[in-house]
């Protein structure tokens, strides 16, 4: 695994983490039903199934980090996000996915500032991945709305473009 994160890097992703739910909500400002509704390309999400798969993926990711930090040798379970896509009715209006998404960011993020060396140190087992630490976790879910509201704008430039 990566070496450890110094307190700085850590507090700047930290920060990047706390500022995703507001950054997709920039890439959603004055969207259309229409444009909510067209992805980037065929088989990618469309910004609605986006904005829904960011609140599953979050309330998710909360109970993770808080299972690496409560438990000795937590079992992260995976799951099919596509499936998840597929199946979770990702059709439906995003007002409360995307309050979802903000409040349990936010909590977490509370959370990720009272963690100790100790805390941080903290890993267990992914179950598709395998060895998974608390320091991964940061790492991959500081970028992870980010990501995704990148995509959203994408998907916004091309629908524009076709119009």
């Amino acid at each position: 695994s990566e070496p450890m994160l110094s307190l700085q890097e850590r507090r700047s992703l930290i920060d990047r983490y706390r500022e995703g739910h507001a950054e997709v909500g920039r890439s959603l400002e004055g969207i259309s039903e229409d444009e909510l509704n067209t992805p980037e390309a065929p088989g990618e999400w469309s910004p609605r199934e986006v904005v829904h798969h960011l609140a599953d993926s979050e309330m998710t990711s909360a109970m993770r980090i808080r299972l690496l930090v409560a438990e000795d040798h937590a079992t992260i379970q995976g799951y099919d996000q596509e499936r998840f896509a597929r199946t979770l009715y990702y059709d439906r209006p995003v007002e409360h996915s995307l309050a979802a998404f903000g409040a349990a960011r936010a909590g977490t993020a509370e959370f990720l500032d009272r963690m100790s060396d100790n805390d941080w140190s903290s890993a267990g087992t992914h179950t598709e991945s395998g060895p998974f630490s608390a320091e991964e976790w940061l790492r991959y879910y500081a970028n992870h709305a980010h990501d995704h509201a990148d995509q959203i704008r994408r998907a916004r430039a091309i629908y524009a473009s076709d119009r």
